[in-house]
């Protein structure tokens, strides 16, 4: 059981467990302070020239160095999931715009597949 200061009028960011013992899906108020705390988050990390915060040591030690305050933010405002899912996901699109770039400059084109259309 977690301690919270008398007086503290901070909710925590931890969905609560609801009578069937599922958890409850976050409001809007708590997705949008979810997105501002991953916003600042990741503009310090473009700051600091730091891409991937997670899956490397050096990476997880220059982010915690440099935006060690914005993470914790992060953290608070967010489900665990959600906070390792937005930080994998930065990864993988900084890959697949590289990939976008490789292939537009060696002169190939990128097409969206199609969905098949009735006959």
């Amino acid at each position: 059981m977690g301690w919270l200061p008398l007086g503290s009028s901070e909710k925590p960011a931890c969905p609560k467990p609801s009578a069937d013992g599922a958890f409850e899906a976050p409001n809007r108020t708590n997705r949008a302070k979810c997105y501002e705390a991953r916003d600042a988050f990741f503009e310090c990390l473009d700051r600091n020239n730091i891409l991937d915060s997670i899956n490397t040591k050096g990476g997880v030690a220059a982010a915690q160095k440099a935006c060690g305050k914005a993470d914790q933010e992060f953290e608070k405002n967010c489900a665990h999931s959600w906070v390792e899912y937005f930080k994998k996901q930065r990864v993988v699109n900084y890959q697949k715009e590289q990939t976008i770039r490789r292939i537009e400059a060696e002169g190939g084109e990128i097409v969206a597949p199609q969905l098949p259309t009735r006959r």
